[in-house]
């Protein structure tokens, strides 16, 4: 491999020794790059072009709150071999609304509307910090569709005042995505999730003094985590809505950020009802900036969860076909296009960190392979985030199912602790991601 894992796995070796609160920059950084921009269908960083390969962090904030929530000592040695391993863009949970959902990660950033848990916020202005002294690029994200942080449901209920319906209960997905999507179009629900948003983007860094704002590691504020207009069978009704919701949040957020990029943080086609043509039409909104799509073919049963090797090569097919097509979309609308979700299951459908990873590492590859000649042909395709980064995290639970105080992993609450991880010890798809990253970085720019 290109990059030693060595190098990568060295900051498993041993916990670091506790520091200050304010650490020093690690050695040989280099001074923090600027704003990234849009030009056409490429982003722009300092007068070059920025393309890159990144991970999801979900977790970030949690992980840099203080002691009792996170572990700031496991943040940095995680931040240290993530970015020993080329990855310079972190995709991050930035708000979360404390609810009733059986599944929901605890504690929240909201506890109620207009109350907000401020050791959360400080460990997001933590995470900034860290991540700034290693010239690495967030984007945040300010709701989510799904339970697993409260999201719309939740907005939902503190609007109306109605009973919350859980999907891990009940098993009515379609019902949950068709409650979700009434957030789009209530008044007062718009009104809890602007203050929300203000209340983030209008914060000013408790450590470096910085605003969120002026901020150049913020290179993106998404408007939520997979945002889509409702189920299969109903969605469309709520078109209209979800497409005039993009428009005026993305619009609001410029206003109170206008040096950083909004994007939406859709799925792409299939979350927008399977339909392409809506998914293009939801993002012609001048208020956006970029595309993203995420790629996820044992949910979407191209590839079996249990036994994905089984399937992989026809499952792969139609996910570069995916691929391939939003990224020829995105060159059409004019905009540049990111892949911030991907992922696949360990083998055998195992959740065990020590289990195998042969079909997931053919699939890094192949995904991996088809970005780069996209990149290299000069397409729309701009970047790519993992899914996800799991570093030390262990479940010690027999089911695998997360519980408040445990460890943090790439998988959030709803799902079994290393479904889709990758593990700080997964050392064949870090050289895998590392190997990628160096190629993108050694593009023309």
């Amino acid at each position: 491999m290109l990059l030693s894992l060595a190098l990568l796995l060295a900051a498993c070796a041993a916990p670091p020794a506790a520091i200050d609160a304010v650490a020093a920059a690690p050695a040989g950084a280099k001074p923090q790059s600027g704003f990234v921009t849009v030009q056409g269908t490429h982003f722009m960083l300092d007068g070059r072009q920025y393309r890159y390969a990144g991970a999801n962090f979900w977790y970030g904030a949690y992980l840099a709150a203080a002691d009792g929530i996170g572990d700031r000592a496991r943040l940095r040695a995680e931040l240290d071999q993530l970015k020993a391993a080329g990855i310079d863009n972190l995709r991050v949970l930035a708000m979360s609304e404390a609810s009733g959902f059986k599944r929901a990660v605890r504690p929240a950033f909201m506890a109620a509307p207009g109350q907000y848990d401020e050791s959360l916020l400080q460990g997001l202005d933590y995470l900034l910090v860290e991540m700034g002294k290693r010239d690495m690029k967030a984007v945040l994200y300010l709701n989510n569709f799904w339970q697993w942080s409260g999201g719309m449901s939740q907005y939902v209920a503190w609007a109306t005042g109605e009973p919350l319906s859980d999907p891990d209960a009940s098993g009515d997905w379609n019902g949950f995505m068709q409650h979700s999507a009434r957030f789009y179009a209530l008044p007062k629900a718009q009104a809890i999730y602007r203050d929300a948003i203000r209340s983030v983007i209008g914060r000013t860094n408790g450590i470096s003094g910085v605003a969120y704002a002026d901020d150049p590691t913020v290179m993106s504020w998404q408007l939520a985590n997979e945002p889509r207009p409702g189920s299969q069978d109903g969605g469309r009704a709520n078109i209209a809505a979800y497409d005039n919701w993009i428009d005026e949040t993305a619009g609001y957020i410029h206003r109170l950020a206008p040096k950083q990029l909004v994007s939406t943080g859709s799925e792409g086609a299939m979350g927008s009802i399977g339909d392409l043509d809506l998914f293009l039409q939801a993002h012609k909104s001048p208020n956006v900036d970029y595309l993203t799509f995420h790629l996820w073919p044992s949910n979407w049963s191209w590839i079996d969860h249990k036994d994905p090797a089984a399937r992989l090569e026809s499952g792969l097919k139609s996910s570069l076909d995916y691929i391939d097509r939003h990224i020829d979309a995105a060159g059409r609308l004019g905009k540049p296009i990111v892949l911030s979700e991907f992922g696949l299951n360990r083998d055998g459908g195992s959740y065990d960190p020590g289990s195998g990873t042969i079909a997931r590492d053919r699939f890094y590859r192949a995904i991996y392979q088809r970005l780069l000649q996209r990149m290299q042909a000069g397409d729309a395709i701009a970047g790519s985030n993992f899914w996800a980064w799991g570093g030390r995290g262990r479940s010690a639970n027999a089911d695998f199912m997360w519980k408040a105080g445990d460890p943090f992993t790439g998988d959030p609450p709803q799902e079994a602790q290393g479904l889709f991880s990758v593990f700080d010890s997964d050392a064949s798809t870090l050289g895998i991601v590392a190997d990628h990253a160096k190629a993108v970085h050694a593009l023309p720019r």
